[in-house]
């Protein structure tokens, strides 16, 4: 029986990429009438909250990734020790006390710590002064001992066990040291039950290590799946970097429209069908390429265009009110549909009146005798057209007469418009540049050198009366807008 999981760290909101591990898990889980367990990985006191688990679990919420099963590393803890004592008992890890340059060097050169050939009786003594968290205690780690001459440097003697005095979450003060997410994460995988764990290639180098673990330990065997790490080009995924714009003040948080978090994204109206269309016609592809945001959304507009309710929005800057020859004398609506191909997307109040407003763009098209369409009324014919005082390339007012018994079909303008009554309803359009501009940022790159100066633009506009009874969340067309 297929068991899969998702082992998200709560020390951040998820994004785009976390999203992309959970659906496809959840769907290998159901395709094979499996189960799929949601593990809180919470192995480091310095970054995680609790407020960030919960979020976590809307967020799954939100996408619709429901698990059979939700644990924590944590709840291994005790479990974690003991595998850590029993590596030492075997000779096969060794507590260090290498100072972090020094040891990170080492491995770089395949240099054998002093500390790698100490008695098991003498590594078991320090690693108590670890668990007591005395002073040498905390200038110590557990290291495997694997092999530092291999040329992958993931099986360089990676450590296993650190020192934190914080307070963990979950267990409070019970714990001085931790396991690293390279130890704890196949030994609980074995231990739960997970057949098969489907990690980013970022982690390809690293599977060797994950498999020595659970052999040196007797584990049942897990079955590693690889599939690509999706990136975004102009889109820091990097939750140090995002932290970064955060901390700047340059986005309102998390949530914010122009963040690849879950939030943002939906925020930005993104619909969870798209997304997960998206990313299973990606599959667990190993082909790990820089993808445009463009195909996502056109396949997010494809999901919302059916269903989406058409609505009217004309921008305030430099408006144009034309006056209806043989409009009606009073104002009044009519009841039509909100989307002409779908009657289940229900109704709207469309008012008319003997003036208009029209979008200046539009109106400086126009041309005197010139037959146009008002969509959702008739035809009309543009009879004046006046010239702004202030600037004799805007159109200030002009004048239509209805031509009720025109054929839409054979004008080429199909023009939007909003009654001029008190139902018309103030509305700011917004829309975002990308944070970045530099396509993928590399190792190397300052996150403050590549900033976009200006991301957020507002744009007022009037839009029909219908707008005022949406609620936040629903997703509309401002027709050709």
């Amino acid at each position: 029986k297929v068991v899969t999981r998702f082992p998200p760290e709560p020390s951040g909101y998820l994004h785009i990429g976390h999203a992309k591990a959970a659906m496809l898990n959840q769907y290998f889980a159901r395709e094979y009438k499996g189960k799929m367990i949601v593990r809180f990985d919470d192995t480091n006191p310095s970054k995680e909250k609790e407020e960030f688990e919960e979020s976590i679990k809307e967020d799954l919420a939100l996408l619709g990734i429901h698990a059979d099963l939700q644990t924590y590393t944590s709840d291994h803890f005790e479990e974690l020790y003991q595998f850590a004592i029993k590596m030492i008992k075997k000779g096969l890890a060794y507590v260090d006390d290498t100072d972090v340059n020094t040891m990170r060097e080492q491995r770089m050169d395949g240099i054998d710590s002093k500390c790698r050939d100490l008695s098991i009786e003498k590594n078991l003594q320090r690693f108590d002064e670890m668990t007591k968290g005395t002073e040498f205690g905390l200038s110590c780690c557990l290291r495997a001992k694997i092999d530092m001459k291999n040329p992958n440097k993931a099986l360089r003697d990676p450590v296993i066990y650190r020192c934190n005095l914080l307070p963990h979450h979950r267990t409070g003060n019970k714990w001085k040291l931790y396991p690293t997410y390279d130890f704890a994460c196949p030994i609980v995988d074995s231990l739960e039950g997970v057949t098969h764990a489907l990690r980013t290639n970022e982690y390809r180098d690293r599977n060797a290590q994950y498999e020595w673990m659970l052999q040196a330990l007797d584990l049942k065997k897990v079955h590693i799946w690889d599939f690509s790490r999706m990136n975004f080009v102009y889109t820091l995924l990097s939750k140090r970097k995002l932290q970064w714009f955060v901390n700047e003040g340059l986005v309102e948080g998390w949530d914010d429209p122009r963040f690849p978090t879950v939030r943002g994204i939906r925020r930005r109206g993104m619909t969870v069908e798209a997304l997960r269309q998206y990313i299973l016609t990606q599959g667990a592809s190993q082909n790990t390429v820089m993808l445009e945001w463009d195909k996502l959304w056109a396949l997010n507009k494809s999901v919302i265009d059916p269903l989406a309710p058409r609505h009217t929005s004309i921008l305030k800057q430099n408006l144009v009110k034309f006056k209806i020859q043989d409009g009606p004398e009073n104002p009044h609506s009519k009841d039509l549909p909100k989307h002409k191909k779908n009657a289940d997307v229900g109704m709207k109040k469309t008012w008319y009146s003997s003036t208009i407003f029209i979008d200046q763009d539009d109106a400086k098209t126009f041309e005197i005798d010139e037959e146009i369409t008002l969509m959702d009324w008739g035809n009309v014919i543009v009879k004046a057209l006046h010239k702004s005082d202030s600037n004799s390339e805007l159109i200030s007012t002009g004048e239509l007469q209805l031509h009720l018994e025109g054929d839409f079909k054979k004008t080429k303008k199909k023009i939007t418009w909003l009654a001029d009554t008190p139902e018309v309803v103030e509305v700011m359009l917004v829309d975002y540049d990308y944070l970045i501009n530099k396509r993928k940022l590399e190792e190397n790159d300052e996150v403050e050198d590549h900033v976009t100066k200006k991301t957020e633009f507002l744009t007022g506009a009037i839009a029909d009366s219908n707008v005022k009874d949406l609620k936040k969340g629903d997703i509309i067309q401002f027709e050709r807008r």
